[in-house]
């Protein structure tokens, strides 16, 4: 048996160096002028499949979502291998996963981490005047630890305040609004996009200057719908026989526990923060993929402190959090899928012009050649529901001519227009942003009935809509 694993074993290593050797060469880049819209079809088919299949196939789906999104996956993988080789295939899969996918699941994870062993002990009574400051608070929240943090440290206390209505499934969608989008605009820390721009050379508090102003208006006005429409539901629960409160009330409101995370949390935040100021020259490089020692140390020291969160945290934090690892390994699952089948619809954006979506890359331009604001604000937007949201971004940064200087200055609103579209609208849908999943895998695995993922679009479509047409109108036209 030993000399069996161990034939496997060179045999593997063998196969490694020579898929390396053969990809080594190959540039990272796919040229995505000599694709056409087939190539879509992978990325596609995930969209669908994750809007669709829970609705038709609920079991199918639960027990074998990672299997169906790994399929999609190699429909791109297989043809393409087919097409350039596996050497050109590696560079591809070693750039997605090690560049972009890999970095942005140890972020999430670590705040997934530390944030859930962060017990708000207590419970409140969910009133519409005590949902809103509870929402209001995660927005505030949001650019400091980040969406996937406030979402994670604030979610399962507005679960438990309001686990005894009998409507309560609005909450959990107005909270994926504020909390895991929108209050995420005013720093790099607050969401992915944001923070691959300070990479590229914006400024820190830039966003904080230029996104302010829309990021306040669109959440004054969701907080107040939010109340009037709690208000409605508040009446109506009140109208029947709720149910028992599994949570009871407790007279002195929240207390937290587990408070070593809030300084884990901080840890998160700095190393974050250094990783993109630290630039000592040092990078390896992967099948033509630049891996920089920055950001290797930011994700090691990341997971390192995740794993102080579980050593250090009592277990009755997490237990009385209800945590579990379903939420985040289903993000895992998905988004990689995701990020493998988007690989060919970026190029195709990238390539401009020349590419499959040349239509589209027009619309953003005026007849003189001078950005379209008011097209970036919504092309972003629009991508960013569907697409993930953070390379989308950078789509668009480049397509506005990628001088971080100039876009700080004369096209300021050209950059505003871009980041305020990619974070906005990153909550138009479930899988605009990552938190998106999570809120909703938490909400249903403590009962409460999310909508579907055309339901839920219904909910962004009638609210989301009207506030970034009022946006667009004051800040970019």
């Amino acid at each position: 048996m030993v000399g069996r694993v161990s034939r496997c074993a060179a045999g593997f290593t063998a196969a490694a160096g020579v898929l390396f050797a053969a990809g080594a060469a190959q540039a990272a880049e796919l040229d995505g002028a000599r694709l056409g819209f087939v190539w879509a079809v992978p990325f596609i088919g995930v969209l669908l499949s994750i809007a669709v299949l829970p609705l038709l196939t609920p079991q199918l789906w639960h027990h074998h979502f990672g299997k169906i999104t790994a399929a999609w996956a190699l429909a791109f993988v297989l043809p393409y291998a087919a097409l350039d080789g596996l050497g050109a295939t590696a560079a591809q899969i070693v750039h997605v996963m090690l560049g972009e996918y890999v970095p942005f699941l140890i972020l999430i994870g670590s705040l997934f981490v530390i944030a859930g062993g962060v017990h708000l002990r207590g419970n409140l009574h969910g009133s519409p005047a005590t949902n809103t400051v509870l929402l209001a608070a995660g927005t505030g929240i949001a650019s400091i630890t980040g969406t996937t943090g406030a979402a994670m440290l604030l979610v399962r206390a507005v679960i438990r305040a309001n686990d005894e209505r009998l409507h309560n499934a609005h909450v959990m969608v107005f909270f994926i609004f504020l909390v895991a989008n929108v209050g995420g605009s005013l720093t790099p820390l607050g969401d992915p996009p944001l923070f691959l721009g300070f990479l590229k050379g914006v400024g820190f508090f830039w966003p904080t200057l230029h996104l302010l102003a829309p990021m306040l208006m669109v959440s004054v006005i969701l907080l107040a719908v939010f109340y009037v429409v709690d208000s409605h539901f508040y009446r109506r629960d009140a109208a029947f026989q709720a149910r028992r409160d599994p949570t009871p009330d407790t007279p002195k409101g929240l207390a937290i526990e587990g408070g070593v995370n809030v300084w884990l949390l901080l840890g998160v935040m700095v190393a974050v923060l250094v990783s993109g100021i630290w630039k000592p020259g040092i990078s390896w490089n992967i099948l033509g993929t630049e891996i920089p020692l920055q950001g290797v140390v930011r994700d090691v020291i990341l997971v390192a402190l995740a794993w102080a969160s579980l050593r250090l945290t009592p277990p009755a934090c997490r237990a009385a959090n209800a945590f579990t690892w379903g939420p985040i390994l289903e993000v895992a699952k998905l988004f990689a899928g995701i990020f493998v089948t988007i690989v060919p619809v970026i190029a195709m954006l990238k390539a401009g012009d020349k590419g499959a979506f040349a239509a589209l890359v027009q619309l953003a331009s005026r007849p003189d050649g001078s950005p379209d604001n008011v097209a970036y604000f919504w092309l972003a937007g629009i991508l960013s529901s569907f697409l993930d949201n953070a390379p989308t971004y950078l789509v668009f940064f480049n397509m506005a001519g990628g001088d971080p200087v100039t876009l700080m200055g004369p096209l300021a609103t050209t950059l505003a227009a871009i980041s305020a579209g990619a974070v906005f609208m990153g909550a138009n849908t479930y899988i605009g942003n990552a938190p998106n999943f999570m809120v909703k895998a938490v909400a249903e695995e403590n009962g409460v009935k999310m909508p579907s993922f055309f339901g839920y679009m219904l909910w962004s479509g009638a609210i989301l809509i009207p506030c970034f047409l009022l946006v667009t109108w004051v800040f970019f036209r």
